[in-house]
């Protein structure tokens, strides 16, 4: 089993024939009928129901179920089945979810896909609902990446498209050698949507902080412009860490633009665990 108890990091057994875990010290989770697993336990929540809203998750949903990122996506796909291993089975991790748009992707572009054991977590039940309905054959959990709930080295890859993580997390669940996807905005992502709020718009960082003990080992960036309407166009604001400045009249330029193209920008990083890391952890 992957997965170890939230509470007492024992190992989680799993129930025949309800399919629930418990572990030896009688904690136990149920499965839900839509196939996900909650494993984020009420003292670990600083909220009633923590992550994006509902509103938000439809927003997210409606604009990466357009098209919009999937030249994205089909990177990400490339870029694993460049570095994957000959392995019989590759687990890999989706951290921070969502509604497992990446993962569905990848079970779709990657080569031989039935030999993927896909897994994705997020912290929002909603999310995790919706991506447990739409993609049965892959295991999702509700937790925080803070306190990821899978056993010690489970891992071959590890992807994180701009959600946060814990270091040492992300070392203790990745096997030698294995990978560490991430994806992070280039220095034009979005531009022209900042122009609209900003007097005056800087460059993205590109410097990609890694683990200790991780080696870079590939890099590539991906850029496109793309042209979403009203809806859409709002939902891709309100994706973004500086939505909060969009107010007013600002919020209703950034509506009546007429046919505003808008830059897409992002830098996959690929990076590998060493086997020194992994002697000294």
């Amino acid at each position: 089993m992957p997965y170890i108890c939230p509470i007492c990091q024992s190992p989680l057994m799993q129930h025949q024939p309800s399919k629930g875990y418990y572990c030896t010290k009688k904690h136990h989770f149920d499965m839900a009928k839509e196939g996900y697993l909650n494993l984020l336990p009420v003292q670990h929540k600083k909220t009633k129901e923590p992550g994006d809203s509902r509103a938000m998750m439809r927003s997210r949903r409606n604009f990466l179920e357009g098209g919009f990122y999937l030249d994205m996506a089909k990177a990400i796909a490339a870029m694993i089945d460049k570095h994957r291993s000959e392995s019989p089975t590759l687990h890999i991790l989706d951290m921070g979810c969502g509604e497992g748009y990446y993962s569905r992707q990848i079970e779709a572009l990657c080569d031989n896909s039935e030999a993927l054991d896909l897994h994705g977590i997020d912290i929002a039940k909603n999310a995790i609902f919706a991506a447990a309905k739409k993609q049965p054959n892959a295991r999702f959990i509700v937790a925080s990446n803070k306190r990821l709930p899978y056993t010690d080295e489970y891992f071959d890859l590890l992807l994180r498209v701009y959600a946060p993580s814990n270091d040492e997390e992300i070392i203790r669940l990745l096997k030698t050698n294995g990978l560490l996807l991430i994806v992070t905005p280039g220095p034009r992502h979005l531009w022209q949507l900042k122009e609209f709020i900003y007097k005056k718009v800087n460059e993205h960082n590109i410097t990609v902080d890694l683990p200790a003990g991780f080696e870079q080992i590939d890099s590539q960036r991906i850029s496109y412009t793309i042209q979403p309407d009203q809806d859409n166009r709002m939902a891709l604001l309100q994706m973004t860490p500086f939505a909060w400045r969009a107010k007013g009249e600002v919020l209703s330029h950034i509506q009546r633009a007429k046919g505003l193209e808008i830059e897409t920008d992002f830098i996959l990083t690929l990076a590998k665990k060493s086997k020194v890391q992994d002697q000294e952890t």
